[in-house]
């Protein structure tokens, strides 16, 4: 029995992935079926609505420069975070089923941590729009003093902490030199670093709620106190709106991804026991759509993101209508390119200059409608 026990324990890198699955009775997929086709048709189809809704968020927080403030620019990274997340899932739709013991262990852990850092990187990424927003509230502000270059370091730090954690499995913390440790989820993660995993992100999520609570009251108890005057009421009535939007999005994610860490934290806690492989796909779907839900929350809550997005989408058709006309032999005069390039810009600049209230001119043209 020792014997048998040491050789478990006994580091052995030849094993292939197929082994691991066996190892905790995880069953791979021998042939296609049409419900797998169906779930890969849609799984990918998910990922590229998902990818191109990111992109959307991000390129209008570039274009428009009514969103150049530190708490866009962590947005536009947790949409960038996001369209990581569709790459992972489209990398993982790809590598799953069959194709499963076709892949080399570098391979299957590579598919895991993609979806780890895109994990990390957006609880990261909540985390310090979460410190952000106290930060500025509690001071009376309603954008940071934060300067870009900062803000840019923030952002590598956050995206480097996600590939720590993306690679930590594959480098030191698996299961290949002690079997009894596999999990069924992840067969060659560690069930110890998928305990410590889970509980990491739960304790951060937790934290983000309490801060966001502490922020609420704060706000509230301001606006009781508040003056009358029109700028102030404005100003506040804009803090509370963009807090509401930035809440929808934690909610979401808490949401979202709270079963699947439930479910990483059964399995690492009981393992065969937990029978989290049953319900594993579902808590991933749930996972997965969490990365299409921001961009819908921007377009239903905030006017100048919907507007920007109208404005990009307005831009991109007329400029494929101009190459379409181009490209006809009948000579019909077709907008400059800088012209179609320009419109969002010029677009931008009219709603600029709007006129708002005169008590607040500070802040009256840098800060969108929430």
């Amino acid at each position: 029995m020792a014997m048998e026990s040491s050789m478990w324990n006994t580091c052995n890198y030849s094993h292939n992935v197929t082994f691991f699955y066996n190892w905790v009775g995880k069953k791979i997929s021998v042939v296609w079926t049409p419900r797998d086709f169906v779930v890969l048709g849609l799984g990918l189809t998910v990922c590229l609505i998902v990818v191109l809704a990111n992109l959307m968020v991000m390129v209008a927080i570039f274009m428009n420069r009514r969103f150049h403030f530190p708490i866009y620019y962590l947005l536009g990274n947790m949409a960038a975070a996001d369209l990581f997340a569709g790459i992972a899932y489209a990398n993982l739709m790809l590598n799953t089923g069959p194709w499963t013991s076709t892949l080399t262990k570098e391979k299957w852990y590579i598919r895991g941590a993609l979806i780890d850092i895109s994990l990390t990187a957006s609880v990261a990424n909540l985390l310090a729009v979460a410190v952000e927003r106290h930060q500025t509230i509690i001071t009376m502000q309603l954008h940071s003093k934060m300067t870009k270059r900062r803000v840019v370091l923030l952002i590598v730090c956050i995206w480097a902490v996600g590939i720590i954690m993306g690679l930590v499995p594959s480098t030191f913390w698996n299961c290949e030199c002690d079997l009894n440790d596999c999990s069924t989820v992840a067969p060659l993660y560690s069930r110890r670093f998928l305990i410590f995993w889970a509980v990491l992100n739960l304790l951060t999520f937790f934290i983000m709620v309490a801060v966001y609570t502490r922020i609420f009251i704060y706000v509230r108890y301001q606006s009781r106190h508040t003056s009358q005057y029109t700028s102030e009421m404005w100003h506040n009535q804009t803090v509370v709106n963009l807090m509401k939007t930035i809440s929808m999005v934690l909610g979401a994610f808490v949401i979202c991804w709270t079963p699947g860490l439930l479910t990483l934290l059964l399995d690492g806690l009981l393992g065969k026991d937990s029978h989290a492989n049953t319900y594993e796909k579902f808590c991933l779907v749930i996972a997965e759509c969490n990365s299409l839900v921001n961009p819908i929350i921007y377009t239903l809550r905030d006017d100048e993101m919907r507007q920007t997005f109208k404005r990009i989408l307005c831009c991109m058709c007329r400029r494929g209508a101009g190459q379409q006309r181009e490209r006809s032999p009948v000579n019909i005069d077709s907008p400059l390119p800088e012209e179609t390039l320009d419109c969002i810009q010029k677009s931008e600049e009219k709603a600029i200059h709007t006129p708002q209230d005169t008590n607040d001119k500070e802040d009256s043209w840098a800060v969108p409608g929430v």
